[in-house]
């Protein structure tokens, strides 16, 4: 777990910053969305949560996630197999 971390935006140039890391390379669904879910519960609201996974439905399923929970997907990048998703905890 790395917390505080930055990397820098590949589309925009900005430099995108995290609280937390969660890695669920190795997850099948519906376990990346599971630990998201658990590790949201533990933060502060406004915190922002890196999650890596390499999941082909995650594409699918944390956008969902993140939309029917209230949570912000401020964005998401594909690298190779992993991908990546910054998600703000919700205010609620």
């Amino acid at each position: 777990m790395q917390d505080a971390g930055d990397c820098n935006d590949r589309q925009w140039g900005a430099v995108m910053t995290w609280d937390e890391d969660l890695d669920a390379i190795g997850l099948l669904c519906p376990l990346p969305v599971l630990k998201a879910r658990k590790r949201l519960m533990a933060m502060a609201q406004g915190a922002v949560l890196l999650m890596r996974a390499d999941d082909p439905a995650a594409i699918i399923d944390v956008p969902h996630f993140c939309a029917e929970a209230g949570h912000t997907l401020i964005a998401q990048y594909s690298e190779g197999a992993e991908l990546q998703f910054f998600i703000r905890k919700s205010d609620s």
